[in-house]
């Protein structure tokens, strides 16, 4: 049991706990003595960062794959039979598992140290001095200090409290904030909504409420990745046809042919390598860790992998003003007295003596203690009400000084008044407007403010960021919309955004007038891009909305008020300088606090989601040929029995299912897959890649087998001529299929083309190569029969590309122009 002595104005002072006779100061804090005892005995904070892969699981998870599994199964199968050569495949397992490691460990370090500098540092006391320390540094006893915005790290029990609110809605669901006074106990995973306090640390590691929730959910620790499950259903389904193709060609092999075991097994081997993707996972990893990489160049940190994929799907940007289209800091412009009012000196005085005495201002706050630096001599405040977005003003009493208050004029007055009318029309020049006034009632009255008398207009002047017009322009070249979403009034945030060009932006919506029903609120949005007055809750209800319309919302913040939102939003974006709270929630902080940077992150994502998906085509394209060509002649076998003719062998060997990789998929895939790329995503991936990859690869395997069969009857040919011949066909069409998911053109793409074309040809050139791969095509017959039937494959993928995409109605467009990207002139670098 603890026991408390508490002090004058009812704020614990000292702690004693039981079993150990330790008591703590709650002033000055635990001592070095304290806390070096408490690290000694493992009473720390120290919970492992679930956001961030061990070395260990990460080479664990690249090494055992399925990909590699089934990969070194076929290696020992061809290593068994004595062709070393043969087995070249192998070096996949090397290369998937090394190059996997090398990216993911990049990225690992990358967002590791981005963490650490994002990283909330509470404010601890220790030995009567109030340090920041990271949360992992916390230890049982700590008595560590509150302010608006600042996330409770470890579980504890209150011991001052001036106007503490704490908001547990991502504990609870509760959106309402909760009042806590000394004594009352206090969660981790809290944030505080309003007021300041100091709270003991009764609850650290594993033992505190947010740790024990974050071992539960690191079980599902991936959110959704359309993407990542798109990929493993295809997997799981390639697993189960390789079983019956597998046995197919086997039987027709040993059976059917009447080939040895070695061979036999060989030609087993050449059908089922090509059939997986190896390459597909590899890309994918390689994708996102350099998407991260590149991003945490930018000084932009990835809380969540799949955040990328959300980026890439963005067709909606909900932005706050203050600290997004306009500079985070702010300067007192001028002081408009109301008529009557007290004399200059005596508001200058309350000015500076609530500004002096609030223990976290804000940016408004700040502005005006930076400009009244007179000590107004009024002493400690007798009463505080903190600044909320939900009540839109804060006040302080001073007994024989009065009661006086600071918020919006167009919550405080009557509408009607000279001095409302006056508000308005400053702050629709674009300028920040506040109203300070005195009150009848104290400040922390439960009817307060009261009857406010209107003192003084406090006008600041916020400075627009130089870079936001730029970023508005290239989310409209985009398609991306933009809604500017503030709790200021509404007259001034829609002159900021009218001034920086944005649609609508002179049209603003008090949202006070929104309605509450989710539909009519969703068509308000629909038609409308510049927002005042809006509450935190409301901030929450519009981001719902946009999404019931089947919108990707992206919510930017950096204030406490802005966490709900955040934290529905499909993509949570905070600025680096916002509250504690907002950043752990977020899965985009972006560090250097611009918004200018949000277009790099947003086209990021765009490049890593669509050249993924670009070079799912020619992955699952090989696949399916594999699998349609393995089962043409694995079916043969069968029915050379019934039917009593010659049966067929597998037409190659896995030496040349490795080459026939090399330049149609894996060097093009491996380059395409850094490529630039500004398409937006979209659902639907498994049935959009299949639509190009189911016709190719039949189009590839059918004529492939047509040409081996026609190669075949000629008894003239060698069984490698015969192989060559429907390798040439192969190849053929494989590279008009690169040619296709190539598109649209810019020179790099064809030079990258060509280059494969001229791999090949050298490959089949040069006697050494020829020799050493076993191909033959000095046929002439049967290498012109080869390039005939691949000109007519050619032909067919064309015309399925084109009937494909005139059925979904796509637009193809063959090369690309300046008009297809626009803003690239603006934010070429973003894919670069």
């Amino acid at each position: 049991m603890a026991h408390e002595h508490i002090g004058s104005e009812g704020t614990a002072t000292s702690i004693a706990r039981d079993g150990g006779g330790v008591t703590v100061d709650v002033v000055r804090g635990l001592t070095a003595d304290q806390v070096a005892s408490r690290i000694a005995s493992g009473q720390t904070n120290d919970v492992p960062d679930r956001a961030s892969r061990s070395v260990k699981d990460i080479v664990r998870g690249n090494v055992f794959t399925r990909i590699n599994a089934i990969l070194v199964v076929l290696l020992a199968i061809v290593l068994a039979t004595g062709s070393v050569i043969d087995g070249m495949f192998g070096l996949l397992i090397v290369a998937n598992s090394g190059i996997g490691i090398i990216q993911e460990i990049r990225a690992k370090k990358t967002l590791d140290a981005l963490a650490i500098v994002s990283q909330a540092k509470p404010m601890v006391r220790r030995d009567g001095v109030a340090v920041p320390l990271a949360p992992k540094d916390v230890v049982l006893d700590d008595i560590i200090e509150l302010g608006s915005g600042d996330q409770i790290v470890v579980d504890g029990e209150v011991v001052s409290s001036s106007a503490l609110e704490v908001d547990e809605s991502l504990l609870t669901g509760e959106a309402d904030p909760v009042h806590k006074n000394a004594g009352e106990s206090i969660l981790s995973g809290s944030f505080v909504a309003a007021g300041s306090g100091a709270y003991r640390a009764t609850k650290v590691g594993g033992d505190a409420y947010a740790a024990k929730l974050a071992e539960e959910a690191s079980k599902f620790t991936l959110v959704h990745s359309e993407l990542r499950s798109g990929i493993d259903s295809i997997l799981k389904f390639i697993t189960y046809l390789m079983i019956p193709a597998g046995a197919l060609i086997i039987y027709n092999q040993l059976f059917s042919s009447g080939e040895s075991l070695g061979p036999a097994l060989n030609g087993m081997v050449a059908a089922l390598v090509p059939m997986v993707p190896e390459g597909l996972v590899l890309m994918t990893s390689i994708a996102f860790a350099v998407g991260v990489i590149r991003l945490g160049q930018r000084q932009c940190l990835v809380q969540e992998l799949p955040a990328i994929e959300g980026l890439a799907r963005v067709d909606v940007v909900c932005a706050d003003k203050t600290g997004t289209l306009t500079e985070n800091g702010m300067r007192l412009s001028e002081l408009k007295l109301a008529d009557g009012s007290a004399d200059e000196s005596v508001i200058k005085a309350a000015l500076a003596a609530m500004a002096s005495s609030d223990p976290r201002p804000n940016a408004s706050v700040l502005a005006i203690r930076e400009s009244l630096t007179d000590d107004a001599g009024w002493g400690a405040a007798t009463a505080v009400a903190p600044f909320s977005s939900a009540k839109k003003w804060s006040g302080q009493s001073y007994g024989v000084h009065g009661n006086w208050v600071l918020g919006a004029p167009d919550v405080l007055l009557d509408p009607s008044s000279e001095m409302a009318r006056l508000a308005e029309e400053i702050g629709s020049t674009g300028l920040r407007v506040l109203m300070l006034g005195s009150s009848n009632l104290s400040v922390d009255d439960v009817d307060a403010p009261g009857v406010v008398t209107p003192e003084a207009l406090v006008v600041l002047e916020q400075k627009v960021r130089p870079d936001a017009q730029e970023t508005l322009e290239y989310f409209a070249s985009q398609r991306v919309a933009v809604k500017v979403i503030s709790g200021d009034n509404a007259v001034s945030v829609g002159a900021v955004a009218g001034s920086l060009g944005l649609e609508g932006g002179d049209r603003p919506i008090d949202a006070r007038e929104l309605p509450d029903d989710q539909e009519k609120l969703a068509d308000v949005l629909d038609g409308a891009t510049t927002f005042g007055r809006v509450r935190p809750d409301q901030k929450r209800e519009m981001v719902a909305a946009l999404q019931s319309r089947g919108h990707t919302v992206a919510m930017t913040g950096d204030g406490v008020n802005d966490v709900l939102a955040l934290k529905d939003a499909d993509i949570g974006v905070s600025m680096g300088s916002g509250s504690p709270a907002t950043r752990a929630v977020a899965q985009i902080v972006l560090l250097d606090n611009k918004f200018a940077t949000l277009p790099y992150v947003v086209a990021e994502g765009r490049r890593v989601i669509g050249n993924i998906e670009r070079v799912s085509n020619l992955f699952l394209t090989k696949t399916v040929y594999s699998v349609v060509l393995a089962f043409l002649v694995g079916i043969t076998g069968v029915l050379s029995k019934m039917l009593d003719f010659e049966p067929l062998s597998y037409p190659f060997l896995p030496r040349h299912v490795t080459i026939a990789a090399w330049f149609t998929i894996g060097i093009p895939a491996f380059i395409l897959s850094l490529a630039p790329n500004n398409e937006r995503a979209r659902s639907g991936f498994v049935p959009r890649v299949m639509r190009l990859a189911l016709p190719s690869g039949i189009i590839i395997g059918v004529t492939t087998f047509i040409v081996y069969v026609l190669a075949h009857r000629n008894h003239d040919l060698t069984p490698e001529q015969e192989g060559t011949t429907a390798l040439i066909t192969l190849i053929m069409i494989a590279l008009w299929v690169l040619a296709v998911v190539a598109r649209p053109y810019v020179w790099w793409k064809l030079v990258l083309i060509g280059g494969s074309v001229a791999g090949y040809l050298i490959l089949f050139a040069l006697p050494f190569t020829r020799e050493f791969f076993k191909l033959d095509p000095s046929n002439v017959a049967a290498t012109t029969l080869a390039i005939t039937l691949g000109a007519v494959g050619v032909v067919l993928v064309e015309v399925s590309w084109w009937v494909s995409a005139r059925l979904h109605g796509e637009k193809r467009k063959l090369f690309t122009t300046p008009d297809d990207l626009p803003g690239e002139h603006h934010h070429a670098e973003a894919s670069k």
